[in-house]
């Protein structure tokens, strides 16, 4: 007898391309902020999650209130690009509707937090007016594909950084159910246009993440994905892709079961045709072999080591028709953003901002619009959670160098800080046991003096935290890392490399503050008297401590 299937998949097959009772939920249930429960899990396909500010549910609950349930939305943008115009209606959005904060995510998009139920609709289609979207940006499908954020790195940059795009349309959900629900509300389709042959009526198992990475940088962390892509450039040709399949970080506290995975390389592809193929039908692969009973165990990693990464392959072969060509080399050497201006080929100026974890500041979103309504450059999100103010021609630069001066936004934060990462969280995130974005400044903080200690104030150690073990901060590949196990409790992870190419490891397990600075203290000590030349901190962790 077969396994009983998740109950998630009865809600997908049975939605009706994603439709469920959302109308309902959202037009006729005003007895409550939150949707009906199998809306719950489709609200997520459209690129929003259900929220409630758990700093308040004691109160509430104790007056016998519903929680105070919010929604964030999450934007589709590939490779993290938006125009002018367009930040320019993202920040009006955010000031009709939500808390008013905007937030730079991990996958180069956007979220807004704090949106009511009555307010979808209206944010929606004034996003859809703005030509952005937040189809598939959540859900158990592909979601927003990522790209190396820096247009310096490669001559070829923008020509790379277009399969971005290219992947995303390739992949995204054949149903219309985003316009029916949130848009016009009323136009019917042909459901036989909505024939999807590759997510068919059940999806994937779980969610699916796709990074491009463009060497020498990995500020991606490609190899955390589900497919990396690695450009392969030679005399300043793109000749293709190594592809690797099979990353990612989540984990669960006591499941011996789970476990993070970096990614493993299959072969290379020459042309853009093989790439798509393969890339489409690795999806297809998961589609069919993928764990639908336990979500635990549902995302690519597990399924890669089921079949093994040859069998994968083997059947992936079978798929596309073509057999991969041997690995090409790649190096790389840096995984932080290029902060301040920078020049590429083209003599166009790059402007990278700090935005600490992905929480755009008043301040900053003030000097953001301003520069913005001068309709002089992009709008590029890193992988890295901050921002650059991209394509500036010469004689552009000097109106945001006055505006940079004007609001202060070049602040002197240390090189730790600046290599800093945390999710979301507390209050808002429901799976968060630990804060992770409010609490990760003040804990640098107190790390700097230590770093001062040791004269180590340059060196460009990764430090990152997350509030649960599913990693959206991707800690498992920072040289730091800290996971939350209860309130004021992490896991400390150590020996990450400096470039994503290694998962780190636990070292102690649910450590208080006080503990952390006394190891962390102890551990850069040793690392100061006994390192090799030019070895890094990870690397040290990892050679001597582990």
């Amino acid at each position: 007898m077969s396994e009983k299937l998740s109950p998630i998949e009865a809600i997908k097959t049975k939605s009706d391309g994603l439709r469920g009772t959302l109308k309902e939920s959202i037009d006729l249930d005003n007895h409550t902020g939150n949707v009906r429960p199998d809306d719950e899990t489709l609200v997520k396909f459209h690129g929003m999650y259900v929220q409630d500010d758990r700093d308040r549910r004691a109160e509430r609950a104790a007056k016998k209130l519903d929680k105070l349930y919010s929604f964030m939305i999450r934007l589709r943008i590939p490779g993290g690009v938006i125009n002018a115009e367009q930040w320019i209606a993202t920040h009006e959005i955010s000031e009709e509707f939500g808390t008013g904060t905007l937030k730079i995510t991990t996958r180069q998009t956007l979220q807004l937090h704090g949106l009511l139920k009555h307010q979808l609709r209206p944010t929606i289609q004034a996003f859809n007016v703005a030509k952005l979207d937040s189809i598939a940006a959540c859900g158990d499908v592909n979601r927003n594909v990522i790209a190396s954020s820096h247009p310096q790195l490669s001559p070829l940059h923008k020509h790379i950084h277009d399969y971005a795009d290219k992947i995303s349309t390739l992949l995204l959900p054949k149903t219309q159910s985003y316009y029916d629900v949130f848009i016009d509300g009323e136009k019917i389709y042909e459901r036989s246009a909505e024939a999807d042959p590759l997510y068919e009526d059940r999806y994937l198992p779980r969610k699916f993440k796709i990074a491009i990475a463009i060497p020498p940088s990995n500020d991606v962390d490609v190899f955390t994905n589900d497919i990396g892509l690695i450009a392969v450039i030679e005399n300043n040709e793109l000749k293709g892709f190594n592809i690797a399949i099979g990353g990612g970080l989540a984990t669960t506290h006591g499941n011996p079961n789970t476990y993070s995975r970096l990614a493993s390389i299959i072969g290379f592809t020459d042309t853009e045709e093989k790439t798509l193929k393969a890339v489409y039908e690795i999806l297809t692969v998961q589609r069919d072999f993928g764990n639908r009973v336990d979500r635990k165990l549902s995302r690519l990693k597990y399924t890669v080591d089921k079949l093994t990464v040859q069998g994968f392959k083997e059947e992936l072969e079978k798929r596309i028709g073509f057999k991969f060509a041997p690995e090409k080399p790649f190096v790389f050497t840096e995984r932080s953003d290029r902060f301040g201006w920078e020049k590429n080929e083209e003599g166009r100026w790059f402007y990278t901002l700090f935005i600490e974890h992905g929480v755009v500041r008043p301040y900053q979103k003030e000097f953001l619009h301003e520069v913005a309504k001068l309709n002089v450059s992009n709008f590029i999100f890193s992988g890295n959670q901050n921002l650059i103010l991209g394509e500036i021609s010469e004689n552009d630069k000097a109106k945001v160098e006055a505006l940079i001066l004007s609001y202060e936004v070049e602040k002197q934060d240390s090189v730790l800080r600046k290599n800093s990462m945390a999710c979301v969280a507390l209050p808002t995130c429901p799976l968060a046991l630990a804060e992770a974005q409010r609490y990760l400044p003040v804990l640098v903080t107190k790390i700097e003096p230590i770093l001062e200690k040791y004269n180590l104030q340059n060196d460009e150690i990764t430090i990152r935290m997350t509030g649960c073990p599913n990693g959206c901060g991707r800690p498992y590949v920072a040289e730091l890392g800290f996971v939350g196990t209860g309130p004021e409790q992490y896991n400390f992870m150590l020996g990450g490399d400096r470039y994503g190419e290694r998962l780190n490891r636990l070292y102690k397990e649910k450590q208080t503050e006080g503990q952390i600075l006394e190891e962390v203290d102890t551990l850069l000590g040793k690392y100061v008297k006994e390192r090799n030349q030019g070895e890094t901190f990870g690397d040290f962790a990892f050679r001597t401590v582990l």
